[in-house]
């Protein structure tokens, strides 16, 4: 099946960016195709399929019920549209009716950021009005309280490492805030890692992308409290029509779930051992410096954080965009090029590729 890279003219990757949706997230394990070919192979009543897989899963959570969607992206615009028709029919078939007045999302400024889309496009495709609390670099509790109206249907809060970290108040003080007006807190927690930490917070609607942590197919993961998941579910047989998960895709997401909550993700004291010598490597290439760094948003990831020196004759804008243009095409973590530092994930890394980056940078910066 490797020939299909020249059959379809395409270069093959090496992902030290991360669980991206740009290179197709995640390479799943055998059980994961297993489950997803079952589904392939396979007639379900679908309604029932989505219905008591997400039982399932919600048992295994923990969470009251649970729904697998196409992205983590559909889960938050089917989110919106549910908490704004309360699971009304009509609604659902005219979802941007004038008669629904009450459409206010509040989301922190900094955390209204872009992530592939931004996050007030599936806001907008919900049907919901942005309304942002707080400033560029800090929200309050009280910045978002304030921001309450009698058009409130819903706060959002992102769990990311795109967001703004500092001067931010957490999940527990934004639940809080929340429920004590009698709204409910959906959870952008696309790429994080312990499912179960939200549910102990009270958070009402989670959301997870299937293919990140997870290690699952093209998908999302909404659970929570049993009435606003309902109101998810309705959503298909309206605006969610244009966003329906296969049922391979369930299939195979149920089984990734199953397998990740017994083995978990890999821990950062195991990930700290394997960058050790790979670091080392990166400290022999010419104007190189590199050193471990922990993810920004506080998961338990580590990632070899490289400042190219500034006498160097590429700047990392250039490094960057040489990693990207050969074949293997490698892919780094450049938020921060533009101040001269790249950071390589190698959760979906070998050490035969860590090799091939190393060399790469020699060739590029020798």
């Amino acid at each position: 099946m490797s020939d299909l890279y020249n059959k379809y003219h395409l270069k093959k990757v090496i992902n030290a960016s991360g669980k991206m949706t740009i290179l197709g997230v995640s390479t799943l394990a055998g059980p994961v195709i297993d489950a997803q070919k079952f589904g392939d192979e396979h007639f379900f009543e679908m309604a029932d399929l989505v219905k008591q897989t997400g039982r399932h899963l919600a048992e295994l959570l923990g969470a009251e019920d649970a729904i697998v969607v196409n992205s983590a992206s559909s889960g938050i615009a089917e989110s919106v549209a549910a908490l704004i028709g309360r699971g009304s029919k009509h609604h659902v078939y005219h979802p941007y009716d004038a008669r629904y007045t009450k459409r206010e999302i509040i989301i922190p400024k900094g955390q209204n950021v872009d992530y592939g889309t931004p996050e007030e496009v599936m806001i907008a495709v919900g049907g919901g009005q942005v309304v942002e609390a707080g400033y560029a670099n800090m929200c309050s509790p009280e910045h978002l309280e304030i921001m309450i109206t009698d058009q409130t249907v819903g706060i959002l809060y992102v769990k990311s490492h795109h967001a703004v970290q500092k001067s931010m108040l957490t999940v527990a003080e934004a639940v809080k805030v929340a429920h004590d007006h009698q709204l409910p807190l959906i959870l952008d927690a696309a790429a994080e890692e312990d499912l179960r930490k939200y549910l102990d917070l009270g958070v009402d609607i989670i959301i997870f992308s299937g293919g990140k942590a997870l290690v699952g197919p093209a998908s999302g993961l909404v659970y929570g409290k049993k009435q606003y998941i309902d109101w998810i579910r309705l959503q298909s047989l309206g605006l969610g029509r244009a966003m329906k998960v296969g049922k391979e895709n369930i299939m195979g997401l149920t089984r990734a779930i199953e397998d990740y909550l017994q083995a978990g993700p890999e821990d950062g004291d195991s990930m700290q051992r394997r960058l050790q010598p790979f670091l080392t490597a990166l400290n022999a290439v010419p104007y190189v410096e590199a050193t471990a760094v922990q993810d920004g948003a506080g998961r338990d990831i580590y990632r070899a954080s490289v400042v190219i020196q500034p006498e160097s004759p590429q700047n990392a804008k250039a490094v960057t965009a040489a990693l990207k243009s050969g074949n293997p095409a490698i892919y780094t973590r450049e938020y921060r090029a533009n101040v001269g530092i790249i950071e390589f994930d190698i959760r979906a890394v070998d050490q035969a590729e860590m090799d091939a980056i190393v060399q790469r940078l020699h060739e590029i910066l020798d």
